[in-house]
């Protein structure tokens, strides 16, 4: 018989190969699906119903497509701007814009409607004063100019007297408070006609704020 020489890489390939299968007949055989013991512990709490029903409607709730989750988007704003006139309209703080929002806005609104203010006459003037420079009349058009800067010189210093008062109270009442821009913001208030202005006056004229 013929003798051919074995390659020597064959013969511990093979080698190896049998003992691996010997290893894996004598390992355990174990099944995949194993039962839990329904007494063992979960690895965490069992959610509260209430909870797993939140969860629930989140779950459901969730927009599943781009035109929803715009449409969602939408209603939640028109629902947003509804609750935000109300507010204005009845002075609930919690949905109020925020440049109207805290005591110190609060009691800048309420310490201008409490008063008299020339500016807040100052568009019915306007008009009236618009009337009179039209009419060709030479005497009328001089009233109108004259009136006009009558009309501007007491809203000047109307407005800087109450700047300075609201600011002192404002110093008294609020001392820690963070007092920025309301004497401004009151100033903006006393140009609109008390009917006209938003949040509504809450307080009548002559009333403390």
């Amino acid at each position: 018989m013929p003798w051919y020489p074995v390659p020597l890489g064959f013969v511990f390939r093979s080698r190896a190969k049998s003992e691996k299968d010997t290893a894996a007949d004598k390992a355990p055989v174990t099944d995949s699906k194993q039962t839990r013991d329904p007494q063992a512990p979960k690895g965490r709490p069992t959610p509260k119903r209430s909870e797993a029903q939140s969860q629930r409607r989140s779950v459901a709730n969730t927009p599943t497509t781009r035109k929803e989750a715009a449409k969602r988007s939408r209603d939640e704003r028109r629902a947003a701007l509804e609750k935000q006139r109300q507010a204005l309209a009845t002075g609930d703080e919690r949905y109020l814009p925020a440049r109207d929002k805290g005591p110190v806005r609060r009691f800048a609104r309420d310490y201008v409607d409490s008063r008299f203010h020339i500016a807040e006459f100052f568009l019915p003037l306007a008009v009236l004063i618009l009337v009179l420079s039209m009419v060709q009349v030479a005497a009328l058009q001089n009233i109108a100019l004259l009136l006009w800067l009558f009309v501007i010189i007491l809203i000047v210093v109307d407005s800087i007297g109450l700047g300075i008062r609201l600011k002192k109270q404002l110093n008294t009442r609020f001392p820690n408070e963070n007092k920025k821009g309301a004497v401004a913001y009151a100033l903006m208030r006393t140009l609109q006609m008390r009917r006209l202005r938003l949040p509504k006056p809450l307080v009548k004229r002559g009333e403390r704020p």
